[in-house]
């Protein structure tokens, strides 16, 4: 089990720091039909818009996507990691 969540994180790391930058700027199919329909035009901004990990990017700049990516996966591991621990520890199980 340890091998496989060593090699799950090192895969999750990867594809977030290396693979983000060849991801598409373009929008996807639901941002397309909501541009195309008109419903675009009641969006409002959202709250966290000017957030540091806005736009998959650290302060809005396009050259830390891959970054934005590593912090958010070690992030996201590190709360699974010990929600299952705290999960186990009161489970009694070994």
């Amino acid at each position: 089990m340890k091998k496989f969540s060593i090699g799950f994180a090192f895969v999750s790391l990867l594809i977030a720091g290396v693979l983000s930058y060849f991801a598409s700027g373009d929008p996807d199919g639901l941002d397309k039909t909501v541009e195309d329909t008109g419903i675009a035009e009641h969006a409002q901004e959202h709250p966290f818009a000017g957030g540091t990990f806005a736009d998959y990017a650290l302060g809005g700049d396009d050259r830390f996507t891959g970054l934005a990516g590593v912090l958010g996966v070690v992030v996201v591991l590190a709360l699974s990691f010990g929600l299952f621990w705290v999960l186990r520890k009161k489970s009694g199980a070994r």
